[in-house]
């Protein structure tokens, strides 16, 4: 097959960003481009045409798509119940296209799941032209709409590799494909790989193009009815050696440095394919108050080999006021440090300070604050006793809904390690809290007990509370008996596991807390990263999550248990690219139950405050707010 040929116009830079939106054949037959790029995109002389009428010009709302922004105008020709849509530089280079089957734009087929990265969904409300596409996107998107294209070549091969992002496997038996040359129909896909009846969730499927994949040129996916699922589209050498999705099934795309088709994207590349989207930073600002003392980050290293981009939304907001966590034991630990969603209350975080403080966190518009009704300068924390400061660096809710929070030290003698987890009731009165029940491993780590503040403050960085139902279901084997665990044989352990991570060596260490007071010891479980800073077993991905700051590139490892019953690294990210490289030792992801257009929100927090530093709009703040897909 020959392959497509280039325009003999120049395209604008970053026409490849350009998307399709939205489209309504209802009336006005009204069509929105989106520009997923960073830069603005001339589309001045642009054209269009359906599946019955030559291209044509239009004319748009503005002749410039901003970066981010959304141009929209009303087609020319009439759009059909069942008909396509295509896009057209001034060169005639193909841009976008979209294909509906009969009333499948109705009110209108939007993309859904992120404006320009999403999927096309018959959207079930009101259309939203020229706004984002979120609330008109149905809750509950179909599961063939997480199928994408997730990576493609025009290097010999034209290998062509989709990913289902679903929870269940989806039948592609009767999808086809077709590129950008619209003299070409479409391909079933079964032709081109005899064995693609189905992908499994979370799987990939492979193919190669019998149609020829060139340079400045597209592919398209379509359902058995004809509906369009996902589209790519590529500068010269954009595909070369493979235009991929950063990250797998929901980022957009970029020239990879070394195309994996079949397995998970290396998004190690420049960004020359997709145009590189960066996201933006927003909020934040805000002067500093007395007692608020930013401090850089130290001791930044690498990510861990393999890491992968931020699988969730771009953007990243400042979520909380300027100075919001000052207290009166001093900017020791300067601000919050563990961070844990309330699985019972999912509009409720709670979050640790490093000098003994703990607050609960409750949404005033896109802000994090501490709750009125509990306390609106967060509660004190002490020792068993009423005794001591607590270096309190992670938390997590329990299988009863109180609050387990670890300590490394006691600020009032940080040169001696006191490794220890509390358990806190939230329904308890007063300002100080003291525990209901403290367990002290300090003596499992003389490693840190060598006299100096900075050993001692090596120890219980996180702490997740894992229950036992993931881990019986997994086949989790017990490092006590080299069987299958059974939470039986452990009566008073309550209905779950501690994993607390030692920043020391970036180790998990497994305990069962038993309401008499004592505790069981599973050992150690490494996550192949240097140190740990936080800890979360997430119920949506059924992963447990051991983060790291800027020691570890801020990343953040998915844990799985593997066919042997072992613990072991699934997948690792980086943070969102716009955020500082700081002491981001807080994260936590919200439960599924608040997913919207397939996506939670996902929170950092900054135990420096220090953000891009001073005079940024990140200094002196402490939390930040994403998103990550359901």
């Amino acid at each position: 097959m020959v392959a497509a040929q280039p325009a003999a116009a120049a395209n604008p830079t970053g026409y490849q960003n350009v998307r399709i939106n939205e489209v309504t054949s209802s009336n006005n037959d009204t069509v929105e481009l989106y520009n997923a790029g960073s830069t603005a995109v001339s589309i001045s002389g642009w054209k269009m045409s359906d599946d019955g009428f030559s291209p044509q010009s239009f004319s748009p709302s503005a002749t410039t798509i901003p970066a981010g922004g959304f141009v929209t105008f009303n087609s020319p020709k009439g759009l059909g119940d069942a008909d396509k849509l295509v896009i057209y530089t001034a060169g005639g280079t193909l841009v976008d296209r979209v294909e509906w089957a009969t009333d499948k734009a109705k009110p209108a087929m939007a993309r859904c799941g992120g404006d320009g990265t999403g999927t096309w969904v018959t959207t079930t409300a009101a259309t939203t032209f020229g706004a984002p596409n979120s609330a008109g996107c149905p809750a509950s998107p179909p599961a063939a709409s997480r199928v994408r294209i997730n990576e493609v070549t025009s290097n010999g091969a034209d290998t062509v590799e989709l990913y289902n992002g679903g929870t269940s496997a989806v039948g592609i038996g009767s999808w086809k494909y077709v590129d950008g040359d619209t003299g070409h129909s479409p391909v079933s896909i079964s032709s081109s790989s005899p064995s693609a009846g189905s992908i499994p969730a979370g799987g990939y499927l492979t193919f190669d193009s019998t149609l020829g994949l060139g340079d400045n040129d597209s592919l398209l996916l379509l359902d058995g009815s004809g509906n369009t699922v996902d589209s790519v589209t590529w500068t010269t050498d954009g595909a070369k050696p493979s235009d991929e999705r950063c990250a797998d099934g929901t980022g957009w795309f970029r020239t990879s440095v070394t195309a994996t088709p079949g397995s998970a994207n290396s998004c190690s590349g420049s960004g020359g394919g997709g145009g590189g989207q960066t996201g933006h930073l927003l909020g934040g600002g805000g002067s500093l108050t007395g007692g608020c003392t930013p401090e850089a980050a130290t001791g930044t290293g690498s990510a861990p080999a393999g890491t992968a981009a931020w699988p969730g939304g771009l953007d990243v907001t400042i979520a909380d006021d300027v100075c919001a966590f000052t207290t009166s034991t001093g900017p020791e630990g300067r601000d919050v440090s563990g961070l844990a969603f309330d699985p019972a209350t999912p509009s409720v975080l709670w979050a640790a300070k490093n000098k003994n403080w703990l607050y609960k966190l409750v949404k005033s518009g896109s802000t994090w604050i501490p709750d009125p009704s509990w306390s609106a300068t967060g509660k004190q924390i002490r020792f068993a006793g009423g005794s001591g400061q607590p270096d309190a660096e992670g938390l997590t809710v329990g299988g009863n809904g109180h609050i387990y929070v670890t300590s490394e030290r006691d600020n009032t003698d940080n040169t001696a390690p006191k490794d220890t987890v509390m358990e806190f009731d939230p329904a308890a009165t007063g300002s100080t809290l003291t525990p209901v029940r403290q367990w002290d491993m300090t003596s499992q780590f003389p490693q840190l007990d060598t006299g100096s503040k900075d050993d001692a403050n090596l120890g219980f960085e996180g702490v997740g509370y894992v229950p036992d139902g993931w881990l019986t279901a997994n086949h989790w084997t017990d490092p006590l008996t080299g069987a299958a665990y059974d939470p039986a044989a452990y009566p008073l352990h309550g209905s779950g596991l501690f994993f607390a991570g030692l920043e020391w060596d970036g180790t998990l260490h497994v305990y069962g807390l038993n309401s008499d007071g004592t505790f069981t010891t599973f050992g150690a479980i490494a996550t192949g990263k240097v140190s740990v800073t936080d800890v979360m077993f997430d119920a949506g991905t059924q992963r447990l999550v051991a983060s790291c700051d800027n020691t570890c590139g801020e990343t953040h490892t998915f844990m799985k248990i593997n066919a042997a019953g072992a613990i072991v690294p699934d997948v690792t990210y980086t943070n969102p690219a716009v955020m500082p490289a700081d002491n981001l030792e807080g994260f936590a992801l919200a439960p599924t139950s608040t997913c919207a257009d397939g996506s939670r929100e996902a929170v950092w927090s900054d135990d420096g405050i220090y953000g891009f530093g001073p005079g940024s709009t990140s200094y002196g703040h402490a939390l930040y707010s994403g998103t990550f897909p359901c």
